[in-house]
């Protein structure tokens, strides 16, 4: 049987890198080699993938973002041509709307191949934190991302898109509905649970035994950190004591550890680490409202915790208000510390949370998501050249 052969371009695999890259290889490690053959094609990451043909691009560091780099296929258009003419692909898979991304597409575009995308960041909503010192260019670059995504995804076939809340946000812009599809993302139960919990691991850490409210993620201002600085100043100032455990590392720690002195930062961990913190905290905080989905809201949930998040971007699918967590107007600090207080004091409610957590993530399953990615690679690999030409 002929493989499907496709052409994978993404600016990081960097392995447990971000929520992006972990997605990614979720896909990478279900591939079936005796269906499917892949060429990578990639800026940061390993110099080999599972095995399969794999293509490091030249990179730089992004100057907004120094943990981001980005790809710039025009130092490597001689390999790059070379290489994708010798492997020969029958669809082409593109992680994000970037120089390498666009030269995929348009590699896609003059060999009439299908095109599939994951939404993976939302990138719109990160406008207002990176010119919040010069908000009179907001409106400008907003609609000028507006339009290169429009221009970008509208030339993909298939797009998946991780929630409801996004997908309407990008309706609004002019992407195509029936090209994008509902593609959410699993959750490994075995790792996130319950049953991870450590009963001394915050007394170890705080020296304490206060409640805990944990939150974990990269300490990047899109994160809606000066929401979090807020909410941690009312939570000391109210009382009773808590402690705030600071899970992540990024370009924003040291304002964050200037703003929240009485937190403890344990920088960068692993998931096995995350997995214990999240099982042995008491309420999981979490003000974002700029992701596309969220994966550590549901990680938290699979492990027994209690969420109070942010209204806002494709987390705020996961929660039914009052029945399985709670949600906040993202910049209000007030209503955010009101929520984790009733959280903290009310136990039957906690176990509601709990409850209702864990029987929401028993239907996040890899397995079902990857299955229908590959039939949908298969899929496309099936469809006449010709109607790829008239699209």
């Amino acid at each position: 049987m002929k493989k499907i052969k496709v052409a994978f371009f993404a600016d990081i695999l960097t392995g447990d890198f971000d929520g992006a890259v972990r997605t990614m290889y979720q896909l990478i490690n279900r591939i079936d080699k005796t269906r499917f053959d892949y060429l990578f094609i990639y800026g940061a990451g390993p110099d080999e993938i599972e095995g399969f043909q794999s293509l490091k691009v030249p990179s730089v560091v992004l100057p907004i973002n120094t943990n981001y780099t980005i790809a710039l296929p025009v130092l490597a258009q001689t390999r790059l041509k070379r290489s994708l003419n010798d492997f020969g692909a029958d669809v082409v898979h593109i992680s994000t709307p970037s120089l390498l991304g666009n030269f995929g597409l348009q590699y896609a575009a003059s060999n009439y191949l299908p095109v599939i995308s994951i939404y993976h960041t939302h990138f719109l909503s990160y406008i207002d934190y990176y010119l919040r010192h010069t908000p009179f260019l907001v409106k400008k670059v907003r609609h000028r991302m507006e339009d290169s995504h429009k221009t970008f995804y509208n030339q993909c076939d298939k797009v998946y898109v991780a929630s409801e809340s996004i997908k309407g946000a990008l309706l609004v812009i002019g992407i195509d509905d029936y090209r994008m599809r509902i593609w959410k993302r699993g959750i490994d139960t075995s790792l996130f649970s319950p049953q991870k919990r450590d009963v001394g691991l915050m007394r170890r850490l705080t020296g304490n035994n206060n409640p805990t409210i944990l939150f974990a993620s990269r300490l990047v201002w899109e994160k809606n950190l000066q929401t979090l600085f807020d909410i941690y100043h009312l939570m000391q100032e109210r009382g009773p004591a808590v402690n705030f455990v600071i899970a992540g590392d990024g370009i924003a720690r040291k304002a964050c550890e200037e703003n929240m002195p009485n937190a403890v930062f344990l920088g960068k961990v692993n998931h096995e680490q995350l997995s214990a913190l999240y099982a042995s905290a008491d309420v999981f905080l979490f003000p974002s409202d700029s992701e596309a989905y969220g994966n550590v809201v549901v990680e938290a949930m699979a492990s027994g915790l209690p969420c109070v998040i942010a209204n806002g971007g494709g987390s705020a699918d996961f929660i039914e208000q009052g029945i399985n967590g709670f949600k906040c107007s993202p910049y209000n600090a007030t209503e955010f510390a009101d929520k984790l207080q009733l959280v903290l004091t009310s136990a039957p409610l906690r176990k509601l949370f709990i409850k209702n957590g864990l029987q929401y993530c028993k239907n996040l399953s890899w397995d079902s998501l990857a299955a229908e990615y590959f039939e949908d690679i298969e899929t496309l690999a099936a469809q006449p050249v010709l109607q790829l030409a008239a699209n």
